[in-house]
């Protein structure tokens, strides 16, 4: 029958709902999201160009170019606003900053599914290509057989307990997110470090500026007036560190969480698992949504319909394992390095500054570097 379920409506969800319809999967591709509407919350995030890639795949590229803004990469400041590390003017890796909505609404247009909203999932039996389907049943009371289930339903998956349990670690850190009204940033965009925290803020719309603050804090800390918390928290930072927070009404925070250790697999049975779901990761290389993204894509294209189930996902286990386990290591070195560094910042700021930023700006573009494994009809 090729049916297809997709648990969770995110981004990661909804590119692979898109992926699948393209490789065939077009009896049912039906989506279960626990959220009784679409909400990304996130307020905004940079897409690179392996995630823009992936989206070039499955028609959505044009959309995310018509709802984001181009930024560069600037480097990195010190917290008061000293460049440590500072790209060449016309350098810089180039990235489309854009909202979470927005990005989430390119994505889910370019593909119909049967989308279920409110639908908490409450159990799944993974099956087993070439024999039993799998079941997924949600609310307790409904329930349906797919030939395939793909968990992309974030960190706390549902999915993921299933096959592997869910074994979560927090970080120390917790993030600060706002999308503010401001005309005054430019083009670039830049990390900037203080003692165990990072301040980032990219430009997603002509007048408006996405920014970010993740700081070092205990799990479950409750914060009466958050907008008033984030302003004395950078109260002595950078003048335009200042300035958004001063201009920003409004702000969401989320403790940062990951597993407490690396998933055996990404897939069990007839289930496979992308995103947060398989490989949360910390925000400190800004790759949650883009391998997400390469995530569904690859997964559209090494398991069609139709074919050897067990042989394509064992081609996507080969494809993402590796690359995403990568990233997710990269962006824990990235943290220890830079927003988790407590001691040693001087040591680090040097060696920043002694290092030729042309060089520096070529080794990161190289998490950027993907290449799609095939085509659709091909």
């Amino acid at each position: 029958m090729d049916e297809a379920i997709v648990v969770g409506g995110g981004i990661g969800g909804m590119a692979a709902a898109a992926a699948l319809g393209r490789a065939g999967w077009r009896v049912r591709v039906r989506v279960l999201e626990s959220a009784p509407e679409f909400r990304e919350v996130g307020a905004g995030l940079a897409v690179t160009a392996n995630g823009l890639r992936a989206a070039q795949v499955i028609g959505a590229a044009d959309g995310i170019r018509a709802k984001g803004y181009v930024v560069r990469a600037a480097g990195t400041r010190r917290w008061d606003g000293e460049w440590l590390l500072k790209a060449p003017d016309g350098d810089g890796t180039r990235m489309t900053g854009i909202h979470r909505q927005r990005l989430h609404d390119a994505v889910a247009g370019v593909q119909e599914a049967d989308v279920v909203t409110g639908a908490r999932v409450t159990a799944v039996e993974p099956g087993m290509p070439g024999g039993e389907r799998a079941l997924v049943t949600w609310n307790d009371k409904h329930r349906a057989w797919a030939d395939l289930v793909v968990g992309a339903d974030g960190l706390r998956s549902m999915t993921r307990q299933r096959l592997f349990g869910n074994a979560l670690k927090y970080t120390g850190f917790s993030c600060w997110r706002a999308a503010a009204p401001d005309t005054t940033l430019d083009d670039r965009f830049a990390m900037t470090w203080g003692r165990r925290a990072e301040f980032g803020a990219l430009r997603i719309s002509a007048d408006e500026v996405y920014w970010y603050g993740y700081v070092a804090m205990p799990a479950g800390q409750v914060i009466a007036d958050e907008v008033r918390a984030v302003r004395e928290y950078f109260a002595d930072w950078a003048p335009d560190v200042r300035r958004l927070t001063a201009t920003t009404g409004e702000v969401i925070r989320h403790d940062v969480w990951v597993l407490a250790r690396p998933l055996p697999r990404y897939t069990g049975g007839r289930v496979v698992l992308l995103g947060d779901a398989a490989h949360p990761m910390l925000p400190t290389l800004g790759q949650g949504a883009n391998s997400a993204l390469e995530d569904a894509v690859s997964l559209g294209l090494l398991v069609p319909a139709g074919g050897d189930l067990r042989a394509g996902l064992a081609k996507y286990e080969k494809a993402r394992y590796r690359r995403t386990q990568r990233l997710v290591n990269r962006s824990a070195w990235m943290g220890r390095t830079g927003a988790h560094l407590g001691r040693g910042q001087w040591l680090r700021n040097t060696m920043l500054k002694l290092t030729p930023p042309r060089a520096a700006l070529r080794n990161g573009t190289r998490i950027f570097e993907w290449t799609p494994p095939g085509s659709f009809g091909a």
